[in-house]
């Protein structure tokens, strides 16, 4: 039977997209972490190492990086290896401003918590624009 799980919070950037979840409940740079080349997660000591996150909702518990990160973003979607959508326990500027450049979808800050409420394999819909993220979990 499938259940459906409703978090909230303030709008996010980008446009409505839904995909598998991907989680964890480390952060992301996608500087330092991901190889936008190949679409992996590249740190050997990061807790998804080698799995892909192209095509995915990605789930972190927070953005790490600077100003290399807007590029990047705007790099992975030109390469095809970017996310469909990011979702963060907690973001930065830099990674918002590098969504909004890319028009990558991504929230952050939601009730309740999405690092513990979202699991890898369940299915997103991310609606940014009304702050809604809508998750579907097969039991």
């Amino acid at each position: 039977m499938a259940e459906t799980i409703i978090i909230r919070g303030n709008p996010g950037v980008g446009p409505p997209v839904e995909g598998e979840a991907i989680v964890s409940e480390e952060g992301f740079s996608a500087r330092y972490d991901y190889d936008r080349y190949r679409g992996v997660i590249s740190r050997k000591s990061h807790v998804l190492y080698g799995q892909s996150i192209v095509g995915k909702i990605a789930v972190f518990k927070t953005s790490k990086g600077g100003v290399a990160t807007s590029w990047m973003m705007l790099d992975m979607v030109e390469r095809g290896t970017c996310p469909a959508g990011f979702i963060f326990g907690r973001t930065n500027p830099v990674m918002v401003q590098g969504a909004v450049w890319a028009n990558v979808a991504l929230m952050h800050d939601l009730d309740p918590d999405p690092v513990q409420t979202i699991r890898t394999g369940d299915y997103v819909k991310m609606i940014p624009e009304k702050g809604i993220v809508e998750v579907t979990r097969v039991s």
